[in-house]
C-alpha cells in the first residue's frame, strides 16, 4: 500500500513538473534528495552508536535494574493478573524501562518477548487478554524521559539545539500515557459491563 502511494506521488510530481515546463528540476531534486538521505543516514550511525554505547553503560552499571525496581509497584497495579515472578513481568518492566530511556530499538524485542509471555498466560488464545491490551496501550504511548532517537535525528539534520525537545517530549508522552491507561481501564469496565 505504501509503495503504491509513493509511486503515485512520484508519478504526479513528474507529471506536474513536465506540465509546468520545469522537468529539469526533477533530476536536480532526485540527486539532492539522495545526497541528503545518505548524509542523514551517516549522521545517524555515529549518533546512534554513541547513544547505544551510553545505554549499554546504563545497563552494565545496573541503572536499568534500579529503574525496574522503581517501576515494579506501578507494574503490579497495571497488570494485576500477571504474577510478579513470572517472566512476562520481567519482560514488561525491561520494555518499559527501555522506553523510558528512549531506547526504541532495544525496547522492541523486549516488547515482543513480553507479548509472547503474556500469550502463555492468556486463557483464551484467540482473544487478547486484559494484560495484553494494557501492555499494548502503554507500549504505544510509552512515557519517555530521554528521546534518544529524536535527539539523534535532530542532530543529524543540523539542529542548533537538538535536546530542546526533551521537555516537550516528557510532557507529551506523559499525557499520552495517562490517556492510554485511562482509556484502557474505561473500555475494560465498559466491556465487562455488557
Amino acid at each position: 500500500m505504501v509503495n503504491k502511494l509513493w509511486f503515485f506521488f512520484i508519478v504526479v510530481g513528474i507529471a506536474v513538473a513536465a506540465i509546468s515546463g520545469d522537468i529539469q528540476s526533477v533530476t536536480t531534486t532526485l540527486l539532492d534528495s539522495a545526497e541528503k538521505g545518505v548524509t542523514v543516514a551517516f549522521g545517524l550511525i555515529s549518533i546512534l552508536t554513541f547513544w547505544l554505547g551510553i545505554m549499554k553503560l546504563i545497563e552494565k552499571s545496573g541503572l536499568l535494574n534500579v529503574l525496574v525496581k522503581i517501576m515494579k509497584p506501578f507494574a503490579k497495579f497495571l497488570f494485576p493478573d500477571v504474577p510478579v515472578n513470572h517472566p512476562a513481568m520481567s519482560a514488561i518492566l525491561l520494555n518499559m524501562s527501555a522506553n523510558l530511556l528512549g531506547m526504541g530499538s532495544a525496547a522492541t524485542p523486549l516488547g515482543l518477548k513480553a507479548m509472547e509471555q503474556l500469550q502463555e498466560l492468556n486463557q483464551d488464545k484467540k482473544t487478547a487478554s486484559d494484560a495484553m491490551c494494557t501492555f499494548l496501550a502503554i507500549n504505544t504511548s510509552s512515557l519517555t524521559i530521554i528521546p534518544t532517537t529524536v535527539i539523534a535525528l535532530r542532530m543529524a539534520t543540523g539542529s542548533t539545539d537538538p535536546t530542546k525537545i526533551v521537555g516537550t517530549t516528557i510532557i507529551a508522552t506523559l499525557c499520552s500515557s495517562i490517556v492510554a491507561i485511562t482509556v484502557d481501564r474505561l473500555f475494560r469496565k465498559v466491556y465487562r459491563g455488557r
